[in-house]
């Protein structure tokens, strides 16, 4: 997903954000979202054109990214991979991201 100026407002609003401890790739690293943050660096956005994911790619290391930056890691059955959630939780979610994103934006875990 892009930010497009000419968006309406209303896409903008309903957005929904890839959830906290869901384990991403951000170029070569693999790490984790670990929230957002408004105090945004360069010009790259989230669909609601103020904010960034945080994604922790290692302690004490944090990266700023936007969601089109972002890859979502998945188990060897396609489940997407989290922090500490159990199996039924992750389910619902990969359902919801699955349905938000391209196949090509899924990667299996190394």
């Amino acid at each position: 997903m892009t930010l497009d100026a000419n968006q309406p407002l209303a896409d903008k609003k309903s957005w929904v954000r890839i959830p906290d401890g869901t384990m991403v790739r951000l170029g070569e690293r693999e790490g984790f979202v670990d929230g957002l943050t408004e105090l945004v660096s360069g010009p790259r956005r989230n669909p609601d054109g103020r904010t960034q994911y945080r994604v922790n790619v290692g302690d004490p290391d944090r990266k700023l990214a936007a969601e089109d930056e972002l890859l979502i890691v998945t188990d060897a059955e396609g489940i997407v991979r989290m922090l500490k959630q159990k199996m039924e939780y992750r389910g619902l979610v990969s359902k919801q991201l699955y349905s938000l994103f391209a196949p090509d934006r899924f990667i299996k875990s190394a």
